[in-house]
């Protein structure tokens, strides 16, 4: 995968970075709330601007001096961010003035000696730039930039200003091949340390503190040559117990990651076992046709005796008896034991959702299906089924046509359901189907 151009906005909590990131994407994708602090991880999304396009990643906000463990982290991110960054964009509160903390930042962003572009933000008026502004210029950091992210004021001259200083593009590569992987859970189950696990590196903030992960955050990597999108999501909680805004966009999120994702691994905490809530992420996913894979971390400290795995995957499955279809792998994100099985099972289940079956092979199968098991029968009436095909994937997605769908029970359709799957191996990924009577017309 090509590497864009990398434009980082970098400053304090609360000057308005995520206002900026979501306007300049045209999504609600960072949260914004009125709280510092609010805007954890480091949040990367595709932008295009007169032609060219970069990676603009949103940021936690930087304070310097503090020790507290969680903001320890955030500064270490927008460090990170920096550093992998072409260019900085540094944003300050033009309302709030030049304060220590941004000259703090400043003295920081200097040891990087990348190109730094300084947004005042919160200029909410159209006309001469307020006095007040000119003292940022005592940051040293180059020439200012006016702009309110709240109304779109300015946007379009710091974008230019960032085209302008832009690394040549290089060489472009398609993304057609990249498998985006959802991970999703109850909080503090380990899908932060999961990604850091997979990339060796601290990109996700782990913290021992449930919902530490707010945003959905896209991640990058190749494996044996093939590239994956891990999307590290917000920990899914009880609707009960969404308190404030910044949870309730985060649940949001996470379902969205759900919706955009090929294959979703639900992790499960192997000391807690599987929860209420987390039959209910299970359930989203199905209800959105999703390929899955129940995910058992923290295997490690499960005390082991004869069976012991195969006795859990039992009890697993029994518990998530609606997607009986999804593989059970086992590991541990915090020691990387097993986590190689987790990329085994993806491509496994990735093929399956993307499989394509003949016409001819399906009626085979079909056939036998109903030589083994007629089909059911209702006061003299019987369940004539004529033939089957296959009309999508991701989930595989079949017609059957029939003399009589008042006829065709359930449970004759979950019995085909299984030859099916028994025949041509749909492991992890749902089955659709659309009954039809013989004349019908299709709708597709």
């Amino acid at each position: 995968m090509s590497k864009l151009p990398v434009v980082a906005v970098i400053g304090r909590p609360n000057v308005g970075k995520s206002s900026f990131f979501n306007f300049v994407t045209g999504r609600r994708i960072s949260i914004v709330e009125d709280t510092p602090g609010v805007t954890r991880d480091r949040i990367y999304e595709k932008v295009e601007w007169r032609g060219r396009y970069f990676t603009l990643i949103d940021t936690g906000g930087l304070e310097v001096g503090s020790d507290d463990p969680i903001t320890v982290q955030m500064r270490r991110q927008a460090e990170v961010a920096a550093e992998l960054a072409d260019v900085i964009l540094f944003m300050v509160d033009g309302k709030q003035g030049l304060t220590a903390g941004d000259q703090e930042i400043a003295a920081l962003l200097r040891r990087v000696q990348k190109p730094v572009l300084v947004a005042v933000n919160k200029v909410d008026t159209v006309g001469d730039v307020p006095p007040e502004v000119y003292e940022f210029y005592n940051l040293g950091s180059g020439d200012l930039f006016p702009v309110s992210a709240a109304h779109g004021l300015g946007i379009g001259e710091i974008l230019d200003a960032i085209f302008e200083v832009l690394p040549e593009p290089g060489e472009a590569a398609e993304d057609g091949d990249c498998i985006s992987v959802a991970i999703v859970g109850k909080p503090n189950a380990g899908k932060s340390s999961l990604v850091n696990k997979i990339l060796g590196e601290q990109r996700v903030i782990v913290s021992n503190v449930p919902g530490t992960t707010r945003d959905a955050i896209d991640t990058y990597t190749e494996v044996d040559g093939q590239k994956y999108c891990f999307i590290d999501t917000a920990g899914l909680r009880k609707r009960g117990r969404i308190l404030d805004n910044v949870e309730k966009y985060s649940t949001m999120r996470s379902l969205g990651a759900v919706d955009r994702s090929q294959i979703v691994v639900l992790m499960i905490d192997a000391v807690d076992g599987v929860t209420e809530q987390d039959t209910k992420i299970a359930g989203y996913a199905l209800e959105q046709g999703k390929a899955m894979i129940i995910a058992v971390n923290k295997w490690d400290l499960v005390e082991k005796e004869t069976n012991t795995m195969e006795k859990y995957r039992q009890d697993v499955l029994n518990k998530f008896n609606f997607i009986m279809f999804a593989p059970v792998v086992f590991f541990s994100a915090l020691t990387g034991s097993r986590v190689n099985k987790l990329f085994d099972t993806i491509l496994k289940v990735r093929e399956a959702s993307t499989r394509r079956i003949s016409t001819g092979m399906l009626n085979d199968c079909l056939a036998e299906a109903m030589i083994t098991q007629q089909p059911p029968s209702d006061k003299g009436k019987r369940l004539k089924l004529y033939y089957m095909t296959q009309i999508g994937t991701e989930p595989p997605t079949f017609v059957i046509k029939c003399n009589s769908k008042a006829l065709f029970h359930f449970s004759y359709l979950r019995y085909l359901e299984n030859q099916l799957r028994k025949k041509f191996d749909f492991t992890g990924t749902p089955i659709r189907f659309k009954i039809r009577e013989k004349d019908e017309e299709s709708g597709d």
